[in-house]
């Protein structure tokens, strides 16, 4: 693994990971990964995920969203440490970061063994929003999967944004940590202000790539219907969905990470069939 930090507009970190096999001879398959809410590029499963794929002749590239809490001058960073960061970010924010990436990707193309012209881009959970709302805006994206993906972003009562304007932040609480999480309003009135961009079925209609899209039949975060929702929005003849029986968000995977499953394994190997 090769570990890297570069500079999104606003000069805040976003810290990379490359995982991809030596001495291949040919150029690999490109996968670039997106981290949820309240998610981290080093959660559970995921750097055993990216192993996988590596292993498999994948060159895989995970990251942490600038904002997304943890301290992004660390390597591996895995405790939220900068809650300040993470009550100003703001979806906007997280797609420009995604799109710092891919820039950085295009720019470096040549000093390793990837084809940037396969990129694939995947996501969980509001990850899985994020790539769904650059695949619709980006042409360089190639294939995109979801994992337990959310199908909208307006997930938020009425009530819910009349004290969060009021107050101007509402706190999510991470039953892991038991931290109390502040998003300010800043989210909200972003969310309202460009919805036209971060509208993900308006975007799920307009991807038009091949999709792999996954999700967990006893989610309690993000409700199956989701996926059934994104699936029938997309061109079903380049589209595959997977709906896996008896399993939840992090399909039986938890944090810190207690080994595999065997739904994760099953993800594991559909991503890989489909990447290649």
């Amino acid at each position: 693994m090769y570990n890297i930090k570069i500079k999104n507009k606003n000069g805040n970190i976003i810290n990379i990971d490359f995982r991809y096999p030596e001495n291949t001879g040919s150029k690999l398959p490109l996968l670039v990964f997106c981290h949820g809410f309240k998610g981290f590029k080093d959660w559970g499963c995921f750097p055993y995920m990216f192993d996988k794929f590596a292993n498999a002749n994948i060159f895989t590239v995970s990251f942490n969203f600038s904002l997304n809490g943890v301290d992004n001058e660390k390597n591996n960073p895995v405790d939220f440490e900068r809650l300040d960061d993470f009550a100003r970010n703001t979806f906007s924010e997280e797609l420009d970061d995604l799109g710092c990436v891919i820039d950085y990707l295009e720019e470096v193309k040549d000093k390793y063994n990837y084809n940037f012209d396969s990129l694939i881009l995947a996501g969980h959970s509001r990850g899985g929003g994020i790539a769904i709302l650059k695949t619709a805006e980006d042409k360089r994206i190639k294939k995109l999967i979801t994992l337990a993906s959310v199908d909208e972003l307006n997930r938020y009562g009425d009530e819910t944004k009349r004290m969060w304007k009021e107050r101007g932040f509402v706190e999510a609480l991470n039953t892991r940590t038991r931290q109390k999480m502040r998003m300010n309003v800043s989210l909200l009135e972003d969310l309202e202000n460009n919805y036209s961009r971060l509208n993900i079925k308006d975007a799920m209609k307009k991807a038009n790539v091949p999709t792999l899209i996954m999700h967990g039949t006893e989610d309690l975060a993000v409700e199956k219907s989701e996926a059934e929702t994104l699936y029938n929005l997309c061109n079903k003849d380049i589209t595959k969905l997977v709906i896996l029986e008896k399993t939840g968000h992090t399909f039986g995977a938890v944090h810190p990470f207690a080994g595999t499953t065997p739904h994760l394994e099953e993800v594991i190997e559909e991503i890989i069939t489909f990447s290649k």
